[in-house]
């Protein structure tokens, strides 16, 4: 029986770099947000003409990615029964307890939704230059260390492009290494485990 990894593109992740199967590369970047709607009508111009100025600037493609997830703050709410178990002041204890349950009815009545955005930066072997002229990838089987870092030198190129776009529009961009990616991916084919806080041990050949 085919797995699920079977039906993914993805190789391996090596030095924070997702390796496909066709020899690609994939840098994945979590970006930070802002509050567009608390900017002022020429703070929200500026910032959307940056913006524009970043993404005809880019001579690859990118994919953007929205990520929502439900909050979950289980731990907290312990962490609060525990508070109020060891305090001896009963007026701060009822204080704690009331909070407590004002949390816990907002969570009942309604899901609290954590964002994340992030940006895939590809890069692909047949852009590899060796002396001016592109890798012919008939020539190998599978990736070699040179050719590895090679193409991972130039894709952190375009990654620090990227970067220096989205900073002059007030958004900070970090790349994610190899243990942040593979939860990010496990997370997005397993959504409920994910809101609890689980996560497996991740097979030591898929990550270097």
């Amino acid at each position: 029986m085919a797995s699920t990894q079977d039906f993914l593109q993805i190789e391996k992740i090596k030095e924070g770099i997702i390796i496909l199967k066709n020899k690609g590369l994939r840098s994945t970047l979590m970006i930070s947000s802002l509050n567009f709607a608390l900017k002022s009508a020429e703070e929200q111009n500026a910032i959307l003409y940056q913006f524009q100025n970043f993404l005809n600037s880019l001579d690859f493609p990118c994919q953007i990615l929205g990520v929502s997830r439900k909050l979950n703050i289980t731990g907290y709410l312990e962490k609060l029964d525990e508070i109020k178990a060891k305090e001896s002041n009963e007026l701060l204890k009822t204080q704690i307890g009331e909070y407590r349950n004002f949390v816990d009815e907002i969570l009942r009545e309604g899901s609290i939704m954590q964002k994340s955005f992030y940006i895939s930066v590809p890069f692909s072997l047949m852009e590899t230059q060796s002396s001016g002229t592109p890798v012919n990838t008939a020539a190998f089987s599978e990736m070699t260390e040179d050719l590895f870092q090679r193409a991972k030198n130039q894709l952190m190129q375009r990654v620090e492009f990227v970067m220096m776009g989205l900073k002059s529009c007030g958004l900070e961009a970090v790349p994610l290494n190899t243990l942040e990616i593979a939860e990010l991916l496990w997370a997005l084919y397993h959504p409920i485990e994910a809101e609890k806080g689980f996560y497996p041990e991740f097979p030591p050949e898929l990550l270097e």
